[in-house]
């Protein structure tokens, strides 16, 4: 539960703090240019919030008379509201006059939306003359006005992560170890050596770029490249790539490649059947199902194996079966103990190459041109894998919430934290420039038309997208919280 908890408190406050720094983006963007903003909003407020409070709050403290309101009951503007809403799924700020939703014919407003579009449809595109409202309001500022003002959010989510990303390398370096330090080698999956890789195998270079040292980036490289060339028992071998192969293919568990390390049991975390069952530090796992585990790669993916060995339609009780197993320590012992619902047994693995750890230190000044090619190299990374999310393997990879949380560390660790916040501050940034109409990049193609053009599309033609958009974002928050939910449960 402790885990639970520490893992919980940091995706909270890396989630709160960067949509509080995305919506500050189109906040000061546009006040900049005058526009209105009437709300600013940590989380949702449905129905109601938990807090919220206007910036002249004072004026509002000593009016005897109460804020004047408006014909249908809603207050008068005097000034941004400020709060904190109840559904931590993301969060707003309300700018005035984005589109004219009175166009819309009130007479027909118990109609089926669908029944609505095509008079909603008419005459899409109109000239800029034909734009009326008042000077606070988004939709009568120039083009480009507007699209700083959409933009700004994701700007700042840019900004943001390589301003971590330099503050991090200023403050701890980075650490790595270098490639002819990696005694034990790699580890690869069936697959990898099916195209010529051989366990303890050291990549050295993708094509013609040299691999100074080892991370889940070389993944990318390795995806990309025509050849691998590995150091071999002290020799180099060139392995010709396939062409078909993918980085969702790497990555996919077990990973084609990753670094090899002993199985040496560091510590065993409480409250799990590694405890349950007695599990020492100075024991050793010789086999697990029979299978001979050599390393803790060979232990990770036996577990892994037998996680996906699950049938397609499998239910609780098949899952509780697969976590049975039957462990041999120390040559002659033998324990059965059933797994954790995440098919893991609960000890950490000593960490290896501690004594071969390099770290590269970076002075102030320097450490922001790191931090902005570190950040440029997560954002292509990712920028890479987002391109199979429509593919049937890759929307099985799609996490929500849960998933999130369980890549941040057990015990709470500030670099890993910071590092991990610029990681989905950059995730942020490139979900909501993606054009897709309800996202910032959606209004963000429809400024960047009208100023090719010249002409703009009509509010009615702008509402009907963006109820299209937030319907196909509720399909992929559903499908991203089933999926977690489905993992939960081994399904």
């Amino acid at each position: 539960m402790d885990t639970i908890l520490i893992k919980a408190l940091q995706l909270i406050l890396a989630l709160a703090l960067l949509i509080i720094l995305h919506e500050g983006g189109h906040f000061l963007a546009a006040k900049l240019f005058k526009v209105r903003v009437e709300k600013f909003y940590l989380f949702f407020d449905w129905k109601f919030s938990i807090f919220s409070t206007y910036m002249n709050w004072w004026r509002r403290l000593f009016r005897k008379a109460p804020v004047p309101r408006k014909p249908n009951g809603e207050y008068e503007y005097h000034g941004t509201e400020y709060g904190i809403g109840w559904i931590p799924l993301g969060g707003y700020v309300k700018i005035s006059g984005m589109v004219d939703e009175s166009s819309f014919n009130e007479n027909d407003s118990q109609k089926s939306f669908w029944k609505q579009l095509p008079q909603l449809m008419k005459n899409i595109i109109i000239s800029n003359s034909d734009v009326k409202g008042e000077s606070w309001e988004f939709r009568t500022h120039p083009a480009w006005q507007r699209l700083i003002i959409m933009l700004g959010g994701i700007i700042v989510n840019f900004l943001t992560a390589f301003v971590i990303y330099a503050m991090v390398l200023f403050v701890w370096g980075e650490s790595f170890v270098k490639s002819e330090d990696m005694t034990y080698g790699m580890k690869f999956s069936e697959q990898a050596k099916a195209d010529g890789f051989r366990d303890g195998d050291i990549i050295i270079r993708t094509d013609d770029e040299d691999v100074p040292s080892w991370n889940t980036a070389v993944l990318q490289d390795m995806s990309n490249a025509k050849t691998v060339t590995v150091l071999r028992q002290g020799e180099e071998v060139t392995i010709n790539m396939p062409e078909e192969i993918s980085l969702l293919d790497m990555i996919e568990q077990p990973q084609y490649a990753a670094m090899r390390a002993p199985l040496q049991i560091d510590s065993i975390l409480p409250g799990t059947p590694a405890e349950d069952m007695g599990l020492k530090k100075t024991d050793r796992i010789n086999s697990i199902n029979g299978i001979e585990v050599k390393d803790f790669n060979d232990f990770q993916n036996a577990l892994i194996a037998l996680q996906k060995a699950l049938p397609e339609k499998a239910n609780f009780g098949d899952s509780l079966k697969a976590r049975q197993i039957t462990l041999v320590l120390n040559d002659s012992i033998v324990k059965e103990v059933t797994l954790t619902p995440q098919f893991t047994l609960g000890f950490a693995n000593a960490l290896p190459y501690e004594d071969k750890i390099s770290t590269k230190t970076y002075g102030f000044l320097e450490a922001f041109p790191a931090g902005i090619k570190y950040g440029w190299q997560t954002l292509s990374s990712y920028a890479d894998q987002m391109k199979y999310i429509f593919t049937k393997k890759g929307a099985r990879q799609v996490g929500g919430f849960i998933s999130i949380g369980n890549i941040f560390p057990e015990a709470w660790n500030w670099q890993k934290f910071w590092l991990l916040t610029a990681f989905l501050s950059i995730a942020l940034g490139f979900a909501n420039v993606l054009p897709i109409p309800a996202l910032d990049g959606g209004h963000a193609l429809f400024a960047f038309f009208e100023l090719i053009t010249g002409k703009r599309l009509n509010d009615n033609f702008l509402l009907v997208v963006q109820y299209f958009g937030m319907y196909l974002l509720l399909a992929l928050m559903i499908l991203a919280q089933t999926n977690d939910i489905l993992r939960l449960f081994n399904l």
